[in-house]
């Protein structure tokens, strides 16, 4: 995944980081709980993601308007940004490996990705994928 980014791969941000982006910019905002709870971390891990991210000016922690106890993330334009470029980085590099495989491979390849993708797609607490 690394080598289909150059963004990733210079080290600006890990690939847990991205996910996280990637994660919080489909959302209005997330808590800890919930960042935690996605990336199958701790919140004092899930915390140090964020940290970082938010001293590079991709995120930002708010409190909740009902709950001020509450912290919410939520992803700045210059994260929008770098999820956008990378996005389109990792878009460029599966076309170069695709333009590479046989007309067959790349059939079978998109097939699994597919699968795979569904899968993903399916809640952690869900056993029917």
């Amino acid at each position: 995944m690394l080598s289909l980014s150059a963004e990733l791969s210079r080290g600006q941000v890990s690939f847990p980081q991205f996910f996280l982006l990637g994660h919080v910019s489909s959302c209005e905002s997330l808590s800890m709980t919930e960042i935690a709870e996605k990336m199958n971390h701790t919140t004092a891990a899930a915390t140090g993601l964020v940290d970082r991210l938010e001293n590079l000016g991709y995120v930002q922690r708010m409190h909740a308007e009902s709950d001020r106890r509450k912290v919410l993330v939520r992803i700045t334009p210059k994260g929008e940004q770098l999820v956008d470029r990378i996005r389109q980085d990792i878009v460029a590099g599966l076309t170069k490996l695709t333009d590479y495989l046989e007309p067959e491979e790349g059939k079978m390849w998109l097939q699994i990705y597919t699968k795979i993708f569904d899968y993903c797609q399916v809640e952690p607490n869900n056993s029917n994928p």
